[in-house]
């Protein structure tokens, strides 16, 4: 119980530092993604947070549409070893939302569900609700687990991970979670946000 205490008071605390960031970069990032192509500013996802299905925000990277198009590409989908969907030069993102991707910003309007308590900043990644269904028997625990803007398996290869090795790192996570392992998971973030090749 401590641990979480201490855990959602340094939730907000991160929360607090990151919103002037956000205010000061929202105007023109929303510019950017009006330019660039037509459609609302935020994405809004449904994913997978403490046993719930929980709405998230992203900014939009993606063309309109395109969720509908995700059928019509599964070819060329290169994750053959699970539930997940990734295509290295997805011909649905657009190119400001290739910059944003790269930097992780598109990621940032994610603090508003830090701070409703929907998720944390640390914590396994909040999939969608049909790939967790998919999850082996061992595995399917992490769904009651609240989700992270970051975590252990994001610092270790993100994306270009094995399906199964995503899962060991999160379920590692789960099991030893602690303040120490957080700091260290959020440290290693930050580094990575500079040199977002290292992913």
């Amino acid at each position: 119980m401590k641990y979480d205490f201490l855990k959602r008071m340094m939730d907000l605390a991160i929360f607090f530092l990151i919103l002037p960031f956000f205010i000061l970069i929202f105007p023109f990032v929303a510019l950017a993604i009006k330019a660039g192509s037509r459609g609302p500013v935020f994405y809004k996802a449904k994913r997978v947070s403490g046993g719930k299905i929980i709405t998230i925000y992203k900014f939009r990277t993606m063309f309109l549409g395109s969720e509908k198009k995700k059928k019509e590409l599964n070819h060329l989908n290169e994750r053959k070893d699970g539930p997940f969907f990734k295509i290295s030069n997805d011909p649905r993102v657009t190119n400001i939302g290739r910059i944003l991707r790269k930097f992780w910003i598109d990621e940032t309007p994610q603090i508003f569900n830090v701070f409703k308590d929907e998720i944390s900043f640390v914590g396994p990644r909040p999939y969608e609700p049909e790939e967790i269904e998919k999850y082996p028997t061992e595995y399917k625990f992490l769904k009651n687990e609240k989700a992270g803007i970051t975590g252990l398996s994001q610092i270790k290869g993100s994306s270009n991970l094995p399906f199964s090795e995503v899962l060991k790192y999160d379920a590692y996570y789960a099991r030893c979670k602690n303040l120490r392992l957080d700091l260290k998971i959020i440290f290693q973030t930050f580094l990575l946000l500079f040199n977002p090749s290292g992913v």
